[in-house]
């Protein structure tokens, strides 16, 4: 054994490769408890936790995203040490080199005396390949190595770490703990050339314990330590997550003074009475005297005891309060049965009244703290921790906290930093859960791997559920048939089972942990049944998740499937013989230009019982920062490193951008989870409460009316409280705002519903909108069809070689080709507003998710018919009625593959994908009707759009319309867009996803201008009895977007390219892999007609003004 043991702590010999054994997976390691703070008093303890939880949404302004994170990472690893006197944090450059494998690097390296003065420096924490070493690896399910379990390849980039440290004066007879938070993917670790231990997960705290092997306190020698990385191990095989495959150690690396008896963990559990006027409090405690001679009643010579603070009111207080007096209950040890099975250790006992409780809207914490004390009662180690009260349980078909069916309004989170990677900042963290809590989001799942210590502290403080989830996932092993999934190898389970434990021991008394996950996509098998008996057996005060074998498995509470469609979720909540809750854990997946459809889930989920919500997946693209040729930075993704294998961008799947810039998708998001719903139906106007603790005392509700897009009115709207999930309903009539309903002529009036907190919170400023509903009243008159209001101006027509020009002196000129049948320029007031177009268009720049589903894709199949690459063949162009102040010319286009365009006519027709029959009519007052027929081949697939595209001068830059906005919106994602008049320049319409594409529409737009800065331009809008339409525009054309790879490759064109649709596919989101648009957005291939109107417009007119006069009663 003495041998084994030599060869296993001395990996330079390489007898035995500890990383390719996944029976080995620790040595010496400490045994996972919950994150320490080695206080000296109790009011030391206090302190540190008000001074810890004095943080709100002004800190989040302090994020950074670029090259200034390096030194704030460092900063952060200071500040979270700051208050603890024995803790210390050795963070900061490190010496470092990278061999390109363990049998290269530097003989003896973690010797005292060995040389390290010419190796780079490295700061730590951080992971390698964001600083030039090695290059970052992004794949979705496919391992970027041979399967060939345990074994990695034998070219394994290991990291070779030095640094130094004095141990303080004041530590003087005490033990040291060596702590790493987390490392990537497994190490060894020498103090001063002696081997202290080995780890692996790379999620998860190692502790080893390094007394004997340090300088004693005082002395003239540093410590040196040294540590050595694989980047691969066969902990690499759990580890399969969609992210990228960073190395090093990412996280903090830290000292701990501990007395010689010291508290080494402890539980902390609460049990609510029946009406919840009081709590049943149970701490577990561990005491470490392993050093001890004697382990003989130990107690004898020490005492525990155990408070409860409740210390809140000093976060709003500037006041110095007194934190010993905010005591509100003190525990005392229950002496243990001899007969008792389970926990030996301490148990201490106490009971709360009348305690605050927990959740995520009213995340109210006590602070813990745990004492142990010498015969003389004075106090030799002290620990905390913030708890909170709250109780989880279960009902048929439900989830409940603290008796409530509290609805999951979630999204998914990676832990990433653009610049550093897996490594955290405090402000960047409090960023996320601002950004998170302003936008309604009330859950997170920590995918797919336990995250920074902080942030479960941030989610206790800010309010956020949690489901905690192991660092287990096997994708890839589903692509390999010659190999079984690691759950069902006996030799796997206890790598598997440590995982488990690990994040359990060390999470377990976080309040905002509803939910313990086995891990993701990791098949199914007896070794998921032996993790969910352990925890189910260790902290029955939650449930348990896992989506694996088809997420209806005995080892999950919850029904948690991902990425399953509406009608399916459904289905399965209407299944009287299933009785737990269906929470999707992946849905709505946000890659680009997607989350289409997501209000139908909510429709679902509103209405459903047995439907509480979902995790959006997910949070922010997981882009890095590269720097370009040129100097200039931009977000990568993967095989943008030159690292193969990869999966291209679809680690680009967020809400936000890597900087934690909003998609605007986002907005969606936010009105879908937004609390306060407003419905009119028939005459009543129903205002619904959807929290489940949280009255409407301090929200301010307002109204406000337009009619045809111009504001009518507005003002406040004072409401009752209304009461937890309760209704407040009114006949809409009644309202404020009916005498100005009363009096408007408009054809279209919308009432807006908007609702503000009236305090600041922790999260956001007072004046925060966290509902807004729009509803459209009922209209007094029957609309009446758009009409032109002919005039007696008189034009001018000239036949100019294959050109007809109609123009009206000094107002406006038009030139038609009677060849081609397009306009193909258009003046007004002598200055040129459009110099190509009108022509049809049927195409759009492929989002992801048209690409999605390969030879099953939107994209492929629309490839295949040639749609993206249509000609159009004027077959006939021809002037059919012209008067001294009307032409009425009419144009017959057939649109074949641009390969067949210099085919005969005939050959034309029988290719053609579809005919366009359009008629000008062109009115004296410079007004054009454009009447469109469309004809679509009965055998093409559904269409990305059914509408025209035209090119404006690049001076047309400013657009006004009345439709939906003021951010993008598509048929399948405007529920959030309220219908009323916006003004955009076209730069600020272009959206900047990582990966161009289709982006940038406007839905539902009635009338549109685009100027120039003296306000000449053009109108276009609906006409006769047509549907609003999706418009856009943009300097980059649609092949531009489509052509470039990333945003940006994109090359401005020279003019402005506009559409304007009378249909649009809609984006889809269910997933991007699958062409799942559903059917009610799509665009089958049938005859279709609308009508737009075209008009000059210039300082003297406005679009509103236009559009009235043709809508007129």
């Amino acid at each position: 054994m003495a041998s084994l043991v030599g060869q296993l702590v001395v990996p330079t010999d390489y007898c035995h490769r500890v990383w390719e054994d996944p029976s080995f997976i620790k040595w010496k390691k400490r045994d996972a408890h919950v994150s320490l703070h080695c206080h000296n008093t109790v009011e030391g303890a206090l302190r540190y936790w008000s001074d810890r939880n004095k943080v709100d949404f002004l800190v989040s302004n302090s994020a950074v995203w670029n090259d200034d994170a390096v030194e704030r990472a460092l900063n952060s690893a200071a500040l979270w040490v700051k208050g603890l006197p024995f803790v210390k944090s050795l963070s900061g450059y490190w010496k470092f080199i990278l061999a390109p494998s363990p049998t290269d690097v530097p003989m003896n390296f973690y010797d005292i005396a060995f040389g390290d003065s010419t190796w780079e420096n490295l700061p730590v924490p951080s992971n390698w390949q964001m600083h030039g070493f090695d290059r970052p690896i992004y794949t979705n399910i496919i391992y970027p190595f041979p399967v060939a379990p345990p074994h990695v390849p034998t070219n394994n980039p290991t990291g070779c770490y030095r640094t130094n440290f004095e141990i303080p004066t004041a530590w003087e007879g005490r033990r040291i703990l060596l702590h790493f938070e987390a490392v990537d993917s497994a190490f060894f670790a020498w103090i001063n050339g002696v081997p202290v231990g080995y780890s692996q997960d790379s999620r998860l705290p190692a502790e080893f314990e390094i007394t004997d092997y340090c300088y004693p306190c005082g002395s003239d020698k540093k410590n040196v330590l040294a540590v050595e990385v694989f980047r691969w191990s066969d902990g690499s095989y759990l580890e399969d997550q969609d992210h990228w495959w960073l190395s090093g150690i990412h996280r903090d690396v830290l000292l701990f003074a501990k007395p010689q008896v010291f508290i080494a963990d402890y539980f902390f559990k609460s049990t609510l009475g029946e009406t919840f006027s009081y709590a049943d409090i149970q701490v577990e405690v561990k005491i470490d005297y392993s050093r001890e001679s004697s382990n003989e009643n130990i107690l004898s010579n020490f005492s525990v005891e155990a408070d409860v603070f409740d210390t809140g009111r000093s976060y709003d207080s500037d006041e110095n309060i007194d934190l010993l007096s905010c005591n509100v209950a003190h525990l005392k040890l229950n002496p243990p049965s001899k007969a008792s099975l389970g926990f030996h250790g301490y148990v201490l006992v106490g009971k709360l009244e009348r305690p605050k409780l927990w959740s995520a809207e009213r995340p109210h914490l006590y602070t813990l703290v745990i004492t142990l004390k010498d015969a003389a009662g004075s106090v030799v180690d002290c620990e905390s921790c913030q708890v909170g009260i709250r109780q989880i349980s279960k009902a048929p078909k439900q989830l409940l906290v603290n008796g409530h069916p509290v609805i999951i309004r979630g999204v998914n989170r990676h832990e990433h930093h653009p610049r550093i990677g897996k490594t955290n900042i405090e402000s960047c963290m409090i960023k996320d859960l601002v950004l998170m809590k302003q936008n309604n989001i009330n859950a997170v799942r920590n995918s797919h791997y336990p995250q920074h210590p902080r942030w479960y502290e941030l989610c206790d403080l800010f309010g956020m559920y949690m489901i905690d989830e192991a660092n287990i996932e096997t994708h890839g092993f589903d692509l390999s048939r010659h190999v079984k999934h690691p759950t069902q190898e006996p030799r796997w389970l206890s790598s598997m089972m440590d995982r488990v434990v690990n994040m359990v021991e060390r999470d377990k008394n976080h309040a905002c942990i509803i939910a313990w996950s086995l891990g993701n996509e990791a098949s199914y098998g007896p070794n998921h049944g032996a993790m969910a008996g352990w925890i189910r057996g260790k902290d029955p005060s939650r449930v348990l998740h896992y989506e694996g074998g088809g997420s209806r498995t005995s080892s999950t509470d919850i029904v948690c499937p991902m990425y399953m469609h509406v009608w399916d979720i459904v289905k399965i909540a209407n299944d009287p013989a299933e009785t737990r809750p269906l929470i999707l854990c992946e849905y709505s997946h946000a890659m680009g230009n997607s989350n289409g459809n997501i209000h139908e889930y909510w429709e679902a989920i509103d209405s459903t019982f047995g439907l509480q919500g979902g995790f959006i997946w997910d949070w922010a693209d997981q882009g890095l920062l590269k720097e370009g040729a040129d100097g200039s930075k931009h977000w990568a993704y993967g095989g943008d490193f030159g690292d193969t294998p990869n999966d291209l961008n679809f680690c680009l799947n967020g809400i936000i951008w890597p900087d934690r810039t909003p998609h605007p998708a986002i907005h969606e998001v936010k009105h879908v989870y937004q609390p306060i719903k407003v419905l009119l139906k028939e005459s009543i106007l129903k205002i619904t409460n959807a929290h489940f603790y949280e009255n409407t005392e301090f929200m301010e509700f307002s109204w406000s009316l337009n009619g045809d897009g111009e504001e009518l009115g507005s003002g406040n709207f004072p409401l009752p409280p209304i009461e937890p999930q309760n209704s407040y309903e009114l006949k809409w009539e009644s309202g404020p705002w009916y005498s100005l309903w009363n009096s408007s002529f408009a054809a279209e009036i919308y009432l807006t519903i908007t609702t503000r907190l009236l305090k600041s919170t922790r999260w956001v400023e007072a004046g925060h909108t966290i509902s807004s509903t729009q509803v459209q009243l009922p209209v007094k008159n029957e609309r009446i069809p758009h009409v032109i209001k002919v005039t007696d101006a008189a034009f001018l027509v000239e036949t100019i070689g294959d050109l007809v020009r109609v123009s009206r002196k000094n107002a406006w000129e038009i030139n038609l080709n009677n060849q081609t049948g397009y306009i193909e320029s258009w003046k007004v007031e002598g200055i040129t507003v459009m110099n190509k177009g009108i022509s049809p268009c049927f195409w759009r720049a492929p989002t992801d998710n048209d690409k999605g589903g390969h030879e099953d894709s939107y994209f492929t199949k629309w490839k295949a018919v040639n749609l993206g690459n249509l000609f159009f063949h004027a077959g006939s162009c021809a002037v059919q009625k012209m008067t001294i102040n009307l032409i009425k010319v009419a144009v017959t286009y057939i649109g074949v593959p641009r390969a067949t365009e210099n085919s005969s006519f005939e050959s034309k027709k029988s290719n053609a994908l579809v005919k366009v029959d359009i008629l000008y009519t062109i009115y004296g007052s410079g007004d054009v009707i454009m009447e469109c027929n469309v004809e679509p081949s009965n055998d093409i697939p559904p269409l990305p759009r059914i509408g025209v595209e035209f090119h404006l001068d690049k001076s047309m830059d400013q657009i006004k319309w009345y439709g939906r906005g003021p951010f993008e919106c598509y048929p399948d994602r405007k529920e959030a867009a309220h219908v009323g008049i916006y003004e955009h320049n076209v730069d600020d319409m272009h959206v900047p996803y990582i990966v161009p594409g289709e982006c940038g529409g406007r839905a539902d737009v009635r009338w549109v201008t685009f100027r120039n800065k003296d306000d000449v331009g053009i109108y276009a809008s609906m006409y006769g009895t047509s549907s609003p339409m999706q418009m856009s525009a943009s300097y980059y054309s649609t092949a531009e977007l489509e052509r470039a790879t990333h945003n940006e490759e994109l090359i401005k064109g020279e003019d402005i390219e506009v559409h304007l649709d009378h249909k649009h596919m809609g984006l889809g989101g269910d997933d991007s892999w699958s062409p799942c648009v559903h059917d009610k957005y799509l665009v089958p291939a049938t005859p279709y007609s609308f009508s737009i109107r075209f008009s000059p417009i210039t300082k003297a007119t406005s679009g509103h003004d236009i559009y009235q006069s043709q809508t007129s009663s």
